[in-house]
């Protein structure tokens, strides 16, 4: 077994290659192995060249690899565009023989000939790959058995002949080309999606309300919700737009349930209103922003961090908002718990930035304690309330909140400014401004309960890179990568973001921003308030996410 194996599986869209990845991962899982996937597509329902990457190592390296130990290609032009990944010693998995270091294998045609169906060459190249990584073929059995258990005992047993023949011809063709071998492990790690770990986060966290209108790379989030709505009891409700969809949530929240939407870009862009909103009325609003490459449409199925500054600075006029920016699954669980908790007992806007690569990933965990992911609430108790006033000022800014029908009180909002009661005001000499002040009040409080940013060896590091969010596990990797060559590198890294903590950079250093985006943006946010300089930067902006690799060869050190 070698201790990082890269395994590729390429094809167009419509044949299949995220089911044979997700099987292949579960299978690999199931031999005591640290898993992670991702994926790359194009935006198009048919055709074009996509591909599902696998990283298999004894713990978890929850970070991108642009490399094919193994690449199954499962068409002509899947072989073509990904065979440069294939490293010297690696191997292709193909229907027509191209290359040495290869396994032919006709998979389409012996599904038809043999199997009956030419929908069995799927699980026939499921079957090829086990072999060719030198898994136990029974462990991929059960797994295709819970893959098809719903579509009866014709079908599973259908699926495990295919996957047998695929797995011994593979072997054969293995003879002195294939040296790994995966022997089952004690060791199990839990696989979740980002995609899976936000929605069961929101669900722990009390949501109970969610709208949307579909836009990759959020549209999951709904789905799986919607899928899992008996066991979550979160009421989803897919909107005509992403207008309707925020104000739903707010409305829903104003109502007294704890209430998310999730969106991209462009969806943002039409929510921005709504944010002021919740704003000036006071309501606790989390909002999930999953970026991927604009301007515009831009590139609707790729990654990238490029809503940085669109997130710490949406809505017109001055209120209170945080931003929060998860760094991978398991940072996932902590910070969407921890947006709602903030939105409630701030009542504001809190924006959570994922990306493409971040939400459709696949990731192995070790045990999520749940219970340290605990939520607050923080409604008003009505009995202990004689003269209600929905926006009474007070020193921290943040007024008791009641919702409409939980007790005798009237509760009031408005959109335009308003007194203490709820009522509209033009009031300019006394209440205006202090409502202004009332609702500015909070970011005092909310600065100081933002969390300072993780540092990694920087105490005895000359250079520090710097960066956030889902960029993580790829810094991580580069600082292992340097401190072995004896380049002493240590990290900084923000995923509470807005308002900045309160955080002094260590004297002494030299910084390098490393960001998915081409301006860095978070240097441009960290220049404006702590004053920091930066020797350098790492910027990629072609849609594909930052590897270990990618920022070492740039900074060339």
């Amino acid at each position: 077994m070698m201790e990082d194996l890269n395994v590729v599986i390429a094809g167009a869209a419509g044949e299949g290659v995220q089911t044979v990845g997700e099987v292949l991962a579960e299978t690999i899982a199931g031999h005591g192995y640290a898993v992670f996937a991702w994926q790359e597509f194009e935006s198009r329902i048919r055709g074009g060249q996509n591909s599902y990457c696998i990283r298999i190592s004894e713990k978890p390296a929850n970070a991108p690899a642009m490399r094919a130990d193994i690449l199954l290609a499962l068409n002509d032009g899947a072989a073509m565009k990904y065979e440069p990944l294939i490293q010297p010693d690696g191997i292709l998995i193909a229907e027509k023989k191209i290359r040495d270091r290869m396994i032919p294998i006709a998979f389409s045609d012996i599904a038809r000939k043999e199997l009956g169906n030419k929908i069995y060459a799927n699980t026939l190249a499921i079957g090829a790959l086990a072999a060719a990584i030198g898994m136990n073929s029974g462990i991929l059995h059960q797994v295709l058995a819970r893959k098809f258990a719903k579509k009866g005992d014709p079908v599973v047993a259908a699926n495990r002949v295919a996957a047998e023949k695929g797995y011994l011809l593979a072997r054969e063709g293995c003879q002195g080309i294939c040296p790994w071998q995966l022997p089952e492990r004690d060791t199990r790690y839990q696989l979740v999606s980002g995609t899976e770990a936000l929605a069961m986060a929101a669900a722990l966290a009390g949501c109970r309300f969610m709208a949307a209108y579909p836009m990759s790379p959020a549209t999951d989030t709904i789905t799986f919700l919607a899928e899992n709505e008996k066991e979550f009891e979160v009421f989803t409700e897919q909107a005509e737009d992403e207008i309707s969809a925020v104000n739903m949530a707010i409305g829903a929240s104003f109502a007294g349930a704890r209430a998310m939407t999730a969106t991209s870009g462009g969806g943002f862009a039409l929510m921005v209103e709504a944010v002021s909103l919740a704003g000036m009325i006071e309501t606790p609003l989390v909002i999930v922003l999953g970026q991927r490459p604009g301007p515009a449409t831009g590139l609707p199925t790729r990654t990238a961090q490029g809503d940085l500054l669109f997130a710490v600075h949406a809505g017109h006029g001055e209120f209170s908002k945080a931003v929060l920016a998860p760094a991978d699954a398991k940072d996932i669980f902590r910070q969407t718990v921890r947006a709602f908790n903030l939105a409630d007992r701030y009542q504001i806007p809190v924006i959570v930035l994922t990306d493409q690569f971040l939400l459709d990933s696949l990731f192995s965990v070790e045990d999520i304690r749940l219970e340290q992911y605990a939520p607050e609430f923080h409604l008003a108790d009505p009995s202990v309330i004689d003269d209600y006033h929905r926006y009474r000022v007070t020193e921290t800014g943040i007024s008791p909140r009641l919702y409409p029908g939980q007790s005798l009180h009237l509760v009031t909002a408005d959109s335009d400014e308003h007194d203490s009661r709820g009522h509209i005001t033009e009031d300019l000499v006394g209440t205006v401004p202090e409502m202004v002040e009332k609702r500015l009040a909070k970011h005092r409080a909310l600065k100081a309960a933002i969390h300072p940013p993780e540092e990694v060896d920087v105490e005895g590091a000359e250079r520090i890179l710097v960066g956030w969010g889902s960029s993580r596990p790829a810094l991580l990797e580069v600082l292992e990568r340097l401190n072995r060559k004896g380049i002493r590198t240590g990290l900084i890294h923000f995923t509470e973001i807005w308002p900045l903590p309160a955080y002094r950079f260590p004297e002494g250093k030299a910084y390098w921003n490393v960001e998915n985006n081409a301006t860095g943006q978070l240097a441009r946010l960290l220049r404006s308030e702590y004053g920091i300089a930066f020797a350098g930067q790492v910027h990629r902006y072609d849609g594909l996410p930052l590897t270990g690799p990618y920022i070492q060869e740039v900074l060339q050190w």
